[in-house]
């Protein structure tokens, strides 16, 4: 796409009528006075906040805690203090003309002197041939890497740099001279420089949100960089080759495999591209009408299932941060109401922007873009979305809404879930997703189905004579097709050879009354089968229903019931959770053939 348009239009033409400035530099009093006051408020509050701590010290110690106990946060934790204390110093000097500069001095200079902007789980480069983090404990200065992390240190001194270019000369012209010298060693030489690192798609093909998030941030070390426009032209047209080799991955339908949350950086990073271009390139560089690029942009609107929850398949929180910012100006570029609605309703705030990765650019897009202004609900949803290369339904009826999928178990960020179901009830979770867990040295290793959160048996799935499903592409679903109130499809292909599934159709009908589930299973040998579902309120068997909240579940006789509490201890899925989730466990007897039926309907329709 991006290719083939550069053949026939070169970048070093089309940089010709455009700008290099991506935000208005702390001198142009008009616009940052001109700011919305509860924004000039925030930034003050996390200028005073950030103020009252040192800058943390990143030491070799919490470098190696990774590779010697799988221990992320020891490096993490200061890692991104650091940068999010510079951000909040960048944006109070900006806004306030009596700022103080010394939170942004020593924070630049602290970030220069770090030997590696590489965060420690990141360390090796995922290559064929790469040394493990075992083998390669610390950083090799000599061979600066670009990781995720590493691209948005760039930007964020990047845009130090641009925006107060004038108040850190005055404290010394060595200090934008050292950040350019910076970026230019351990991002933009080592970017033209190699095609080994896996995230350009030259030695990798499996590639995900790591593309367009690094060079969203590559681009804007670039643009601001005062290399001449020849040269900067050759950058560019590097980047979006990488785009191109990302956006073949993707599907025709626009869903991310890793869920809706990683939108923010595989999506929203697009965006993030699809917005410098056409500013550096003057409004000629413009991808906004292709199909393609408009139903990646829309994606979380696909998946939202109202007040903050979303289908959160894989490695995705059920109430994940989405940069509300980026979807209303997604939703301006496509003329998608309704997407800038859902916008509009999850704008947050700065410190969101902050919080999340410290995205010095996701929050000056949050400052000088304003909201759209009141939605008045007036933009609804379609009740019915089918994504057929993601194999994503959602269905909406009543109060019930229901997210299912087939696809595979070898997907980014992947969960063995082929064929499992999200069903909320009166805009509340009721039969649910686990989602995500905080990262370890486990979550992308050979260990990483020992996590429970991962597996198959604490999805909402049948287990085949105490066999899950299995990881791997090979493990897919069959036959998926939508149907007017659901989906059906055959999960056999998902479980291993010791599973001994010839056929499992799968059937789920939704209606204003509640979801009908049907599973029919043709076996090899007779086994007993196990039925699992994760719901979120305790739930309490009596005259062979299971009652849990609202939540009322009709069963086939005869199945042997146990319910086990799941404490929610892992601090990131205790912000969609707190408290407990419940796994019910539905056993039947031995048999080579089944057909059950499960109805969950609403206590309260019952009464």
């Amino acid at each position: 796409m991006f290719t083939a348009f550069l053949q026939e239009n070169p970048m070093a033409e089309m940089l010709r009528n455009g700008s290099r400035v991506l935000y208005p530099p702390a001198e142009d009093r008009q616009a940052w006075d001109g700011i919305r006051e509860e924004s000039r408020q925030e930034i003050r509050k996390l200028a005073e906040e950030y103020a009252k701590a040192v800058y943390p010290v990143r030491s070799a110690s919490g470098f190696l805690a990774f590779a010697r106990t799988g221990d992320r946060q020891a490096d993490e934790k200061p890692y991104f203090a650091r940068r999010r204390k510079l951000c909040a110093a960048v944006l109070n000097c900006c806004a306030f003309q009596d700022a103080g500069t010394d939170d942004l001095a020593d924070g630049i200079w602290l970030l220069c002197e770090e030997s590696s902007w590489v965060i420690s789980a990141h360390n090796v480069n995922q290559i064929p041939g790469a040394p493990s983090a075992a083998e390669y404990p610390l950083p090799d200065v000599r061979k600066p890497y670009i990781d995720l992390f590493s691209a948005q240190t760039g930007m964020i001194l990047s845009l130090a740099s641009a925006l107060l270019g004038k108040r850190l000369d005055g404290i010394s012209p060595l200090i934008r001279r050292r950040i350019r010298d910076e970026i230019r060693k351990r991002i933009l030489r080592p970017f033209m420089a190699t095609d080994d690192f896996w995230w350009m798609g030259f030695r990798r093909k499996d590639l995900n949100n790591w593309t367009p998030w690094i060079l969203s941030n590559v681009m804007v070390c670039a643009v601001l960089d005062p290399m001449p426009a020849a040269r900067l032209a050759e950058v560019l047209t590097r980047a979006c080759g990488m785009l191109d080799r990302w956006l073949e991955v993707l599907p025709e339908d626009g869903g991310c495999d890793e869920g809706p949350g990683y939108w923010n950086m595989a999506g929203g990073a697009l965006l993030d591209c699809l917005e410098l271009l056409e500013k550096v390139t003057g409004g000629r560089m413009v991808f906004r009408e292709e199909a393609k690029i408009r139903n990646i942009l829309r994606f979380p609107l696909a998946a939202d299932m109202g007040n903050g929850w979303f289908a959160n398949f894989a490695d995705c929180d059920a109430r994940p941060f989405i940069s509300g910012e980026r979807l209303e100006t997604a939703g301006r570029m496509l003329g998608d109401p309704a997407l800038a609605a859902l916008g509009t309703r999850m704008r947050g705030t700065i410190a969101g922007q902050l919080d999340d990765v410290p995205h010095l650019t996701r929050a000056l897009d949050l400052i000088f873009h304003g909201p759209a202004g009141e939605t008045g609900g007036q933009e609804e949803k379609p009740a019915d979305i089918f994504l057929p290369d993601l194999q994503v339904r959602l269905v909406r009826r009543g109060g019930w809404t229901l997210a299912c999928k087939g696809g595979h178990n070898g997907e980014s960020h992947n969960h063995n879930d082929v064929g499992s179901f999200i069903l909320m009830l009166d805009g509340e979770p009721a039969v649910v997703d686990a989602g995500n867990m905080v990262y370890t040295a486990k979550t992308f290793s050979r260990e990483r189905y020992s996590l429970w959160n991962t597996r198959a048996a604490w999805h909402n799935l049948p287990m085949i004579g105490g066999q899950e499903q299995r990881e791997g592409a090979e493990h897919a679903a069959r036959e998926v097709k939508a149907t007017p109130d659901g989906m059906e499809l055959d999960l056999a292909g998902a479980y291993g050879a010791a599973a001994g599934v010839e056929r499992l159709k799968r059937s789920f009908t939704l209606g204003a009354d509640g979801l009908r589930l049907r599973d029919e299973g043709v076996l090899k040998a007779a086994q007993e089968t196990e039925w699992v579902f994760l719901l979120r309120r305790e739930p309490a068997r009596k005259d062979g229903r299971i009652l849990a909240g609202n939540l009322l579940i009709r069963c086939p006789e005869g199945l042997a019931f146990e319910a086990e509490e799941i404490p929610v201890t892992d601090a990131r899925m205790a912000h969609s959770w707190p408290g407990s989730l419940w796994r019910v466990k539905l056993k039947g007897g031995r048999t080579d053939r089944f057909r059950m039926e499960f109805i969950f309907t609403a206590k309260d329709q019952e009464e």
